[in-house]
């Protein structure tokens, strides 16, 4: 494990200006623009070494050379009736999968941030940066490092106040031992410590959180990828700081974040709520968080949980579980809980990160699992809606978590959608090979192989002719045949 500091901070981002890219023909639609980007050799990114060991040095990166689609990723086609099957490769096992080493990064007086990275080796490839959701952490994107890792080099981290990125002292101890006798629950105290004075585990500080780990660890711009919860910081951090994210790629992303309002956009009303997720927790607030926590991090909800957003129920979760299950078992875990179910909203709202990332010509990729009884395809379209030359996967069966329950699918259209904004527009997108689908989007069936099983997956890449009313209606005539009328 490598430790960081904050002190290794980067010097330097160069950013194309947005007026010197240019349209390069059509795409998913009459208006999609495939962005062409000025020869990356010219963008440089100069900052000093993550790495304590070469403390001082400075690197200069350049970006990766896409060279032709390779045969993995074209896959090995075959028509059945009006669906193509497309073989793509499985997950590596063993020495064929890339190595993940883990670190700590102190970002400021007692908050460090563990996070995860694979193929550092490959210098002149792109960086990808994963978010969890919310209540995972790094260990969800364990099957993207494998694998993405051998080509790219990636990143996850898990949010403060989640994961293994929660805190090593108690923000506001009691004042004697044994004081109310809460168990061993932080944060139930009187008094908050100097360094929780302000703590808020908001979506605003886990956008400065990702902000400030890719200027001082990552030390280049980045894709992000996030799913649930980190999909909608991916998008809030590009429309902030457009010049650190390349591209943003969004798995199932909630739409929205936060209850309350907040206190820079609505100063007045924020002033109404007489707590917003600090600490210490009011004594009203830690009655009813004992009573919720007991609740929602007993073993049997989370099973229950899992078997909600997981559409297919052979897919193991054991490691997902066992490592809930250790986070809730962490005496900051209740009170960290408070916090984020009580901080504010965003400063911006997950339709305006939109707008502005669209403004800014961020390329954004939309990859949704199609039974997800959460983030329903409906919040997916409304997204395509409103970025029309985003590519929309939809993918069946899967749900919540598609990277963790067809991750062999999520790494074949990640590894496409990159080498087309890396190659400028030069190499298509999957699925895109013929400009027949641009309107009209086309399903694919990807076999892959699994645990010595032949696995297939549906998907579906919507085209630019798309209208919510047209899936509402496709919707019921699918589920009509389960419908039965009882007369009496």
């Amino acid at each position: 494990m490598e430790v960081v500091s904050s002190s290794h901070s980067c010097l330097a981002f160069h950013q194309t200006p947005t007026s010197a890219r240019r349209s390069l023909g059509t795409g998913l639609g009459p208006r999609h623009t495939k962005l062409a980007r000025p020869r990356k050799n010219s963008v440089l990114c100069v900052g000093r070494a993550s790495n304590p060991g070469d403390s001082g040095k400075l690197n200069v990166s350049r970006s990766f050379g896409v060279s032709d689609v390779d045969a993995a990723l074209q896959g090995i086609s075959k028509k059945v009736g009006q669906i193509e099957k497309v073989a793509i490769p499985g997950l590596p096992e063993g020495p064929d999968s890339s190595q993940i080493s883990t670190g700590l990064w102190e970002w400021k007086p007692k908050l460090t941030v563990y996070y995860e990275k694979s193929g550092t080796k490959n210098s002149k490839a792109p960086a990808v940066l994963f978010l969890p959701g919310f209540g995972v952490g790094t260990f969800h994107f364990e099957k993207q490092l494998m694998d993405l890792g051998r080509d790219y080099k990636v990143w996850t981290m898990d949010f403060l106040g989640q994961g293994m990125s929660l805190p090593c002292e108690d923000p506001a101890p009691k004042a004697m031992a044994g004081e109310e006798d809460e168990e061993s629950y932080w944060g139930f105290g009187h008094d908050s410590q100097p360094w929780a004075d302000e703590l808020v585990y908001s979506v605003d500080l886990w956008r400065d959180q990702v902000q400030h780990f890719i200027e001082e660890v990552i030390g280049e711009p980045v894709y992000i990828v996030g799913n649930s919860l980190g999909g909608f910081v991916a998008l809030y951090l590009a429309a902030s700081s457009p010049h650190l994210v390349k591209g943003v790629t969004l798995l199932n992303a909630t739409p929205f974040w936060g209850f309350l309002p907040n206190p820079a956009r609505s100063p007045r009303l924020s002033k109404i709520f007489p707590w917003a997720g600090t600490f210490p927790l009011p004594s009203v607030v830690r009655k009813l968080t004992e009573t919720v926590w007991q609740k929602i991090s007993d073993p049997r909800s989370i099973q229950k949980i899992l078997r909600q957003v997981y559409a297919d129920h052979s897919t193991n979760v054991d490691k997902v579980f066992s490592r809930i299950i250790e986070t809730t078992e962490h005496p900051a875990a209740a009170a960290s809980f408070a916090s984020i179910m009580f901080a504010p909203m965003g400063q911006i709202s997950f339709q305006e990160a939109l707008s502005r990332c669209q403004k800014q010509d961020i390329p954004i990729s939309l990859m949704y699992g199609k039974e997800d009884p959460w983030v329903t395809p409906y919040w997916g379209i409304r997204v395509k809606q409103q970025v029309p030359e985003a590519p929309y996967y939809e993918i069946s069966p899967a749900g919540h978590c598609p990277h963790d329950e067809v991750p062999e699918v999520i790494n074949y259209l990640l590894r496409g959608w990159l080498k087309n904004v890396e190659s400028e527009g030069s190499v298509d997108l999957p699925f895109l090979e013929d400009s027949s689908f641009e309107e009209h989007g086309v399903s694919r069936e990807l076999e892959f192989v699994r645990t010595g099983s032949k696995k297939s997956v549906s998907v579906r890449l919507f085209g630019s002719q798309i209208s919510l009313w047209n899936q509402l209606s496709s919707f019921l005539k699918r589920h009509a045949s389960s419908i039965r009328v009882v007369s009496r």
